[in-house]
């Protein structure tokens, strides 16, 4: 578990993938703060991943590669997506 520090600037390392909760899912993590701050490097396989969900905090997702089907929307590599807190949303791949 990483730490956030109060102030200043802090380097994470990934961890090594571990499998998913879903099948074909792969997730290595960068850090996983106590207070709920999370970042995950996740590759995902072509389909809805899980059930419609909302956060209490913004969900940031960052496409590298494929695609990332959320509700009506789909993007593609290079999109970044905001969700804000409380927004229900059902996220996925076509692609994976």
């Amino acid at each position: 578990m990483t730490l956030l520090p109060d102030h200043g600037s802090i380097r994470l390392s990934a961890s090594e993938r571990q499998e998913g909760e879903r099948p074909g899912e792969r997730v290595r993590s960068l850090l996983d703060d106590p207070r709920g701050d999370r970042t995950m490097l996740m590759r995902v396989a072509p389909r809805p991943s899980g059930a419609r969900h909302a956060h209490p905090e913004i969900e940031q997702i960052h496409v590298m590669q494929g695609d990332f089907v959320h509700d009506d929307a789909s993007d593609g590599a290079g999109v970044s997506v905001l969700c804000m807190p409380g927004t229900m949303h059902r996220p996925g791949s076509r692609h994976g």
